[in-house]
């Protein structure tokens, strides 16, 4: 089973210049408990199913396990999810040290004027180089999570 480590910041300056990839995304969640959280996402013409375990090591770290299913079984599934999908567009952009990318998130809809930047590790204590454009960091701030957002949105804030 995969543990996800990942670290999350608010994005505070002109990253559009340094993105080299784009994707479209739409995700709702069939269950977003406290421990444990259940994604339906098509991220362009690919869909997913995710599971998710409660968050460890003050939001760093959690359990994992990610299948891809057919586009239309998501689309299905989304019809079942709760209140308010995510609507969101994935921008890549290289790391400093060119190991892990980081990934941008500029949320639409309700969770209009949010951009969040994350970057995933291979280890708790890695180091990150922080670019310019990197903000506040809100790593294991559960209103920054997707499945809260998606139950509170930012514009509701």
């Amino acid at each position: 089973m995969a543990q996800e480590i990942e670290r999350k910041f608010l994005v505070k300056g002109d990253f559009l210049g340094e993105v080299y990839e784009s994707h479209h995304i739409v995700q709702g969640y069939l269950n977003s408990s406290k421990g444990r959280t259940v994604r339906v996402r098509l991220k362009d013409s690919q869909a997913y199913i995710t599971v998710k375990g409660p968050s460890e090591d003050g939001g760093l770290s959690r359990f994992e396990w990610e299948k891809e299913i057919p586009a239309e079984d998501a689309e299905k599934l989304l019809e079942l999810a709760e209140p308010t999908p995510i609507e969101k567009t994935r921008h890549l952009v290289r790391s400093l040290n060119g190991h892990h990318p980081w990934e941008i998130d500029v949320f639409e809809g309700a969770n209009a004027g949010l951009i969040i930047a994350e970057i995933e590790l291979d280890t708790v204590d890695e180091p990150i180089s922080n670019p310019a454009w990197l903000g506040e960091e809100v790593t294991g701030d559960r209103r920054y999570y997707n499945s809260y957002l998606s139950n509170h949105p930012f514009t509701t804030w």
